[in-house]
């Protein structure tokens, strides 16, 4: 299977690869959650190359993940805001958070805590059936065909 092919695929892990599966892009990914929205914001904090931050923000553009929303108009500037597609992807930005906090923090513990605004306690994101809402984990599930199987 060729990189260019994932989007065709019929596997909705394939297609999400295709948009979130390069490095830069989950790097912009993670800072739009963090609150960073400005072109040279992105660039600063990454460290890559204008051409890079603009490929990767215009994909996500174009995907329909973040939207240009005008905040100067002279010079027109832009800043990256996510869209409802782009907040349906925190509980994978989460999930990677959480996998880093478990397996790569270090003695020290995580680099970043998570509140809940609603509870104001810290929290660990877990993952719950949304039919009985008990934990679920890889051992717990099953999968079978559904209606979009080819």
């Amino acid at each position: 299977m060729k990189w260019d092919d994932l989007a065709n695929e019929p596997c909705s892990v394939a297609r999400t690869v295709a948009v979130i599966g390069d490095r830069w892009t989950l790097m912009i990914l993670r800072d739009v959650f963090l609150g960073i929205r400005r072109f040279e914001d992105f660039q600063a904090r990454l460290g890559i190359s204008r051409t890079i931050t603009a490929e990767r923000l215009k994909a996500l553009v174009d995907e329909g993940v973040l939207k240009k929303v005008a905040y100067q108009d002279r010079p027109l500037r832009h800043e990256y805001r996510l869209t409802d597609k782009g907040l349906d992807l925190y509980p994978v930005i989460m999930a990677i958070v959480n996998f880093g906090d478990r397996h790569y923090a270090g003695e020290a513990g995580p680099p970043l805590l998570h509140r809940h605004k609603a509870c104001g306690c810290d929290f660990a994101p877990v993952m719950t059936c949304s039919e009985c809402h008990a934990p679920v984990g890889a051992r717990d599930v099953e999968t079978r065909a559904g209606p979009g199987a080819v």
